[in-house]
């Protein structure tokens, strides 16, 4: 059996230090079952520590102060993997952005290769924002400079 590892790598931490997607999956308050939702505000304080940002009206919020247990699935170099931890509230609302959010910081008790044997990524997926880019941009800008705050 081989040993948990419980950090980031050098990679996966410096693929999360800028913007990219992520899926947070968390244990539905209501049905108890697993749910998953794509986010991109997200990224490693270190390299034992993700902090993310949630909008309130996302189920996510209230799944997550129900049960902390998350998963966050991330499309890195050559493969996909699987972050387990638990998440604590750093600051409820979020200072600093327009709306109302919820910062968390998860705390990692494993990494691993969620790719299935035999398969390599050959390239991580992309997505395009649909709205006007400069209120993306001036949004992302605000929500990121206050998570680092948190």
């Amino acid at each position: 059996m081989s040993e948990i590892v419980t950090q980031l790598s050098d990679s996966l931490f410096d693929t999360l230090q800028s913007e990219t997607f992520v899926l947070l999956n968390t244990v539905d308050r209501e049905s108890g079952g697993p749910t998953s939702s794509a986010i991109s505000w997200v990224y490693a304080v270190d390299h034992a520590t993700l902090r993310l940002a949630l909008d309130h009206r996302s189920r996510l919020v209230g799944n997550i102060k129900a049960n902390p247990r998350v998963t966050v699935s991330v499309f890195g170099k050559e493969t996909i993997y699987a972050i387990n931890g638990r998440a604590t509230v750093v600051e409820d609302p979020l200072e600093g952005v327009p709306f109302k959010m919820c910062c968390f910081d998860v705390r990692i008790d494993a990494v691993r290769n969620a790719l299935f044997y035999g398969a390599q990524l050959v390239s991580a997926p992309v997505y395009a924002k649909v709205y006007d880019q400069r209120a993306a941009d001036m949004l992302d800008s605000q929500v990121f400079a206050a998570m680092k705050k948190a």
